[in-house]
């Protein structure tokens, strides 16, 4: 096959390139599954080597740290290397990393170095596979592609703690080190079907790396740990990126990125709405144990049609994308979220199943607006900003749970918003939480508001050129 440069791809090679496209689903969802599968085992690593909350919590930070950061790295080389050839190597990291988890499974420190390297590998999967379908794929394609994507995500996440839960209690923990592993089978295909491109020279930045790197891993410790130290650090560690990005000859990342107001707004919105959604699943778990005395299994009930509606509704996204355009799935997404918080803040102590009818509402604009506003950021960026664009956009995302849920945590710890306010809660211990997820609800409606600023109702034909 010869090689192609990257912004037409051939129709002979497009035809090829359709192939993958099971592939695609496969990998994302082994790699978002170990996201979520590792969770119900710390109180078990934590026996076996005798750990506090804090030690056996690197178990999931430091997977984290590494795959957050890794998404912007892999992002970053796209723009210079051959997918194949990256793919392959995140693929190898993340099998070898789950190889070494397994065999060192009786050495913490080695625990941790597995998790570490399965981040790097793993984070290579989405990274490259949203840059794939931005490149590769007719904008019609890519909004069927988002959609069965979320689908698979949002499944990957739902049977995570399920398949953890069961494969810890009837084998051992360690185990878990080895659900990645059929990532292996995808590799000879990506090596045969994707094109070799021929990309534009460069060097990765690797002070700017370091540097954004120790931004991330100040953020995601000061959520796990709640020490103002570390926001210090994060602060100066900005600084720092800031002033080598502008004055490297290559840098790590563009600045004219962050000059397109597009792109900073699309930023801005998906952690606030991913970051709001995330903070809800914490919340919600915590509100009918306390306010209706449920149990685990029956939380996993009620939330359990939610998260299915997620998966059928991603294919929805899709199809609505592609026919009325990514602003209005925007729109439509964030409009039932807004509702459904609404919905949910009104109803906390009333009848638990008008939770659940509200949190499928939920789960459905969720899915509609990870689809749409993925497809809306792709639309500004210009073929060589894309990796690291979505690079940045894909850690934005994934942070942004951890910061808001961490910063959640902390006001229901101090019991900041335990008054009366809401007007439909007469339940004093119903206070805090519905405040909390009414709070939550504007800001998604400030969220709508600042896309409608920014996008309007269709982006114009010139937003990709503000930062060509």
């Amino acid at each position: 096959m010869k090689p192609i440069e990257t912004s037409a791809a051939p129709v002979a090679v497009t035809s090829e390139i359709r192939k993958c496209v099971p592939w695609i689903y496969y990998l994302i969802f082994f790699a978002v599954l170990n996201e979520s599968v590792f969770n119900v085992s710390t109180p078990s690593i934590a026996e076996q080597f005798g750990l506090d909350a804090s030690g056996v919590s690197w178990v999931v930070t430091i997977f984290f740290i590494v795959f957050g950061m890794g998404m912007v790295i892999f992002g970053k080389l796209s723009d210079m290397y051959s997918i194949k050839t990256l793919i392959t190597i995140g693929i190898l990291l993340y099998a070898g990393g789950s190889v070494l988890g397994f065999v060192g499974q009786s050495w913490y420190p080695a625990i941790i170095l597995a998790r570490a390297i399965q981040g790097a590998g793993g984070s290579a999967i989405p990274a490259l596979i949203f840059v794939m379908v931005a490149r590769f794929f007719t904008a019609e394609e890519r909004g069927k592609l988002f959609g069965i994507i979320t689908s698979t995500v949002s499944f990957a996440v739902g049977i995570g703690p399920v398949l953890g839960g069961y494969i810890a209690g009837t084998f051992h923990w360690a185990y878990l080190f080895l659900v990645p592993l059929p990532v292996i089978v995808a590799t000879p295909f990506f090596r045969k079907l994707l094109p070799s491109e021929e990309r534009r020279p460069g060097h990765l930045d690797l002070i700017g790396a370091v540097l954004l790197g120790l931004v991330v891993s100040m953020i995601v410790l000061f959520t796990t740990s709640g020490n103002a130290v570390y926001v210090l650090l994060a602060l100066l560690g900005l600084v720092l990126f800031i002033v080598r990005i502008r004055r490297a000859k290559e840098p790590f990342v563009d600045p004219a990125l962050f000059a397109n107001p597009l792109y900073r707004n699309g930023l801005l919105i998906g952690f606030l709405i991913f970051g709001t959604v995330m903070s809800v699943m914490f919340v919600l778990p915590l509100m009918l144990s306390k306010m209706y005395g449920l149990n685990t299994e029956k939380i996993g009930l009620l939330m359990f049609p939610g998260a299915i509606s997620a998966v059928v509704f991603g294919k929805v996204a899709g199809n609505l994308t592609v026919s009325r355009g990514s602003h209005y799935v925007v729109y439509l997404g964030l409009t039932l979220i807004a509702i459904s918080l609404l919905l949910q803040s009104s109803a906390i102590g009333l009848w638990v199943w008008y939770i659940g009818i509200a949190l499928i509402m939920m789960y459905i604009g969720f899915s509609f607006l990870q689809t749409a506003l993925t497809e809306s950021v792709t639309q500004i960026l210009p073929p060589h900003q894309i990796g690291v664009g979505m690079g940045f956009f894909n850690m934005t995302s994934t942070l942004s749970g951890a910061v808001v849920t961490a910063l959640v945590a902390k006001v229901m710890e101090q019991e900041l918003f335990a008054f009366r306010f809401h007007p439909l809660i007469t339940d004093s211990m119903g206070y805090m939480y519905g405040n909390l997820i009414l709070l939550l609800s504007f800001v998604v409606i400030a969220s709508a508001l600042v896309y409608y600023a920014t996008f309007g109702r269709k982006v114009p034909q010139s937003a990709a050129s503000v930062v060509e």
